[in-house]
């Protein structure tokens, strides 16, 4: 059985770690340089940076942040936000991250997926997909959830992975900084429908939500930002609980 992944999240906004709810009212959450060596070392599996606002006077401020983190740790790290060609990605990679996160310029240009896929390899491409249950279901949204696509968040992630993703974050905008649990719904069906690795990521608000969504979700990893940052819960502390029911975990 493989292991199960744990993955800080860190929101970067001029430089800094930023967390709100629902995308909302963001508030300073730390240096993420400092939030990246802490969580390296209290046993994070990988991180995940995304540059929440991604504006062209800012990108350079992201590049170095990437290229400080990948000094400071030595477990891998995607990055994303505002992704949308090649020589981006170029850059990212150049600067240190691992693999890249896509996710409005590929519903806006879903052959990019494809183009990275064969220019960096299927393992280096995430494809984010933030998710809000409507009246039609779990339905895709873009630009930070404001945009509804009526594009549905099942279908969307089997024409990633037919496009050559390697991995699906999958967000439920819905349950993001609420910690009342992973939408575990959309996160099984998900799981169930392709055959690349599910990152269940929004409403991560104690251990047990990280069994369930390894167990009922069938997630392959599990994303959360909130709680690491304001130390309501320890990576350490939810491995064990994870350990002690049954589920396969670096420790």
């Amino acid at each position: 059985m493989l292991t199960k992944r744990i993955i800080p999240c860190l929101d970067i906004k001029n430089g800094r770690t930023v967390k709100g709810v629902n995308f909302q009212n963001l508030q300073d959450a730390g240096d993420p340089v400092a939030l990246a060596t802490h969580y390296s070392a209290q046993g994070a599996d990988e991180l995940t940076l995304l540059d929440i606002t991604a504006t062209l006077e800012e990108r350079e401020t992201f590049v170095n942040v990437v290229k400080d983190v990948a000094k400071a740790i030595n477990i891998p790290f995607t990055v994303g936000g505002g992704i949308s060609n090649a020589k981006q990605v170029e850059g990212l990679l150049s600067a240190g991250a691992d693999k890249v996160s896509v996710n409005t310029s590929a519903i806006v240009n879903p052959q990019l997926i494809a183009e990275l896929a064969k220019q960096f390899g299927s393992q280096c491409v995430v494809v984010a997909i933030d998710t809000k249950l409507t009246s039609n279901g779990w339905e895709v949204v873009s630009h930070a959830g404001t945009k509804p696509t009526g594009l549905s968040a099942t279908d969307w992630a089997k024409e990633c992975y037919n496009r050559g993703a390697g991995e699906i974050l999958l967000t439920s905008f819905t349950s993001d900084g609420t910690r009342q649990g992973f939408a575990l719904d959309i996160t099984r069906e998900v799981s169930e429908t392709v055959s690349i690795p599910v990152i269940a990521s929004g409403g991560a608000g104690n251990a047990q939500h990280f069994v369930d969504v390894f167990t009922t979700g069938k997630a392959d990893a599990a994303l959360a930002a909130g709680i690491f940052h304001y130390g309501v819960l320890s990576i350490k502390s939810i491995k064990n609980e994870l350990k002690a029911n049954g589920i396969e975990v670096r420790i």
